[in-house]
């Protein structure tokens, strides 16, 4: 299968990175055309547009920083949707809003293609590796089509029911992981405020009932001071955002996450839409004095996990 991949983000780059390593024949395009070389040069050819995209390959995937973009691939000027048809396949990968997703994948359906949405969680450290998990909303007869292609980007693959499913569950682990955020935060300033090592802090959360993907991770680049996930505030904003709609929508009644909304627009009105997520831990800072830093931890997160073929995962009857 000859895949189209469109957006060469933090993520994204990642993915298309996946594929190339494992032998996927890959026509890319991104507005940053340094990144699009980059990847001529392993292998890969250039797009022209997306619906020249979608003509040359089977597949084209999505992988863009706000769903207005998406839209605009497409169904835009030289949009998929100029070149969909019987076989082709529309595969968004983005952090999206359900009710867009399900919008432009019906327009999909009805020119005769396939869509899927299938966002990825697990951190950019296991995007680059492969080791990341994929949420895919779609019919079984499309999940069992594309697969093969996702378990080149992904190590666990979960097919979570139609289309919008996966962009649903996709926001809810994002608020989740938000959430452990703002807390982790929370924690490593009243344990040095209250005098705690925070070396031996980290490791009391770690072993214990406290502990979290998102305290493993970021509370390290928290610790060492750079802060650098490769996130940034203006897009923890939208997802919890697109979060706050999937609840409105179902009358839910929120009480953590409009305060959530809150802070990080505080976080960006003081330190900027694209500073990294994990400095909101700077309001604290600043409101106490103290400096959440710590020697020993590292700068960024790898992953040490070997790369191994993917999987679906099978669901709890």
């Amino acid at each position: 299968m000859k895949v189209g991949f469109i957006g060469l983000g933090n993520v994204g780059g990642k993915l298309a990175g996946s594929l190339l390593r494992n032998g996927v024949e890959v026509m890319v395009r991104d507005l940053d055309e340094g990144r699009v070389a980059d990847f001529v040069a392993r292998g890969a050819t250039a797009g022209d547009s997306p619906a020249q995209m979608l003509r040359a390959c089977e597949a084209v995937i999505t992988c863009l920083p706000r769903p207005d973009i998406s839209a605009m691939v497409v169904e835009g000027p030289d949009g998929l949707l100029e070149a969909m048809g019987p076989g082709k396949i529309w595969l968004e990968m983005s952090t999206t809003d359900e009710a867009e997703v399900k919008r432009l994948g019906a327009k999909v359906i009805a020119a005769g293609g396939a869509a899927v949405d299938c966002p990825v969680s697990g951190g950019c450290h296991r995007a680059d590796t492969g080791n990341i998990s994929i949420f895919a909303g779609c019919d079984r007869e499309t999940f069992d089509r594309i697969l093969p292609l996702l378990t080149k980007m992904g190590r666990r693959v979960l097919h979570t029911g139609p289309i919008g499913t996966a962009s649903v569950l996709k926001v809810i682990t994002n608020y989740l992981a938000t959430a452990n955020l703002i807390s982790c935060c929370e924690a490593l300033t009243v344990a040095a405020g209250a005098g705690m090592d925070l070396g031996t802090a980290y490791e009391a959360i770690r072993i214990s009932s406290g502990t979290s993907f998102v305290h493993e991770t970021e509370s390290q680049v928290i610790l060492n001071g750079s802060r650098d996930i490769s996130f940034t505030m203006d897009l923890v904003l939208k997802d919890i955002g697109l979060f706050q709609e999937v609840a409105d929508r179902a009358k839910v009644p929120l009480e953590m996450n409009p305060l959530m909304i809150e802070i990080f627009k505080d976080g960006i009105a003081r330190f900027g839409d694209r500073e990294l997520s994990p400095n909101i831990i700077k309001r604290l800072e600043e409101a106490t004095g103290l400096d959440i830093r710590y020697p020993g931890f590292p700068a960024e997160m790898t992953d040490d996990e070997p790369e191994e073929p993917g999987y679906e995962v099978q669901r709890n009857a």
